[in-house]
């Protein structure tokens, strides 16, 4: 793979186009959210309590529907993604909903270049950081935004999950982040059937390389979590064994699907 820029580019392409396609389908029940139902699920809230008055940055935002949630919730939100087309659609839906929220177009690691103040609080979560081959720079912006005694929170998909093929019916790829993982794929998690053929470009990064980026970046591990179900049915064989929760139909219980970070400063 060449630089930077083409894994950047590469990736954003298929984000814009995903953007038309999730916000019309079932998956993020854009109705039910223009209602006023959170699209943030009971990890996440449990996590972060009482947000009422607290600057909150969220990365990698997508369309911003957690970011609005978060506002809903009494925060001051910035959301930041590097979608054109999601930051635009955030924006509308702002506009809708009245919450106090602004939106940044960037991708994370130069985020520190348009954005200077700190925040009480950074939010991230499922599916983020699979996008970005550096960890480290990755820790090192979120150490940036975060106040002394702020608190970073992030709930996303497990490093199991990545090792599979698309099936889940064999191991295909390292648990350790080895090299680029480059798959032309049809679709989109929230709507199989969407005309999208796409290549995509993304990273394994196990919990080792996750945790002592953040460590070496001066944050605290307060809060570790795993967790045996999905609250979204997004991959392959999946079966809702009980409301709002998603396994792999042939593998059960026996993996781990998520995982859960509070760490502060």
């Amino acid at each position: 793979m060449k630089p930077e820029l083409d894994y950047i580019e590469i990736n954003k392409k298929l984000w814009n186009e995903k953007v038309a396609h999730h916000v019309l389908s079932d998956f993020y029940d854009m109705p039910a959210f223009l209602s006023g139902k959170t699209s943030l699920k009971s990890i996440e809230l449990d996590m972060l309590g009482n947000i009422q008055g607290k600057k909150v940055l969220h990365l990698q935002c997508h369309f911003g529907q957690d970011s609005l949630s978060l506002a809903r919730m009494g925060a001051s939100v910035t959301g930041v993604d590097f979608s054109e087309v999601a930051i635009e659609k955030a924006i509308e839906l702002a506009k809708h909903t009245a919450a106090d929220t602004r939106f940044i177009c960037s991708d994370i690691y130069h985020l520190p270049d348009v954005l200077e103040e700190q925040f009480d609080l950074v939010f991230t979560s499922y599916g983020t950081i699979g996008w970005l081959p550096d960890i480290d720079k990755w820790a090192g912006v979120v150490a940036r935004f975060l106040k002394p005694g702020g608190r970073f929170i992030m709930v996303d998909f497990h490093p199991v999950l990545w090792i599979f093929d698309n099936e889940f019916s064999r191991i295909q790829y390292s648990y350790f982040n080895k090299e680029a993982i480059i798959e032309t794929l049809n679709g989109t998690y929230a709507d199989r059937e969407a005309p999208l053929h796409h290549t995509e470009i993304g990273w394994n990064h196990s919990f080792t390389e996750i945790l002592t980026a953040l460590l070496e970046k001066g944050l605290s591990l307060k809060q570790f979590g795993e967790y045996d179900y999905s609250p979204y049915n997004c991959f392959s064989n999946m079966v809702e064994y009980e409301a709002g929760k998603f396994r792999i139909s042939h593998l059960e219980d026996k993996i781990p699907m998520l995982y859960s970070l509070l760490m502060t400063t």
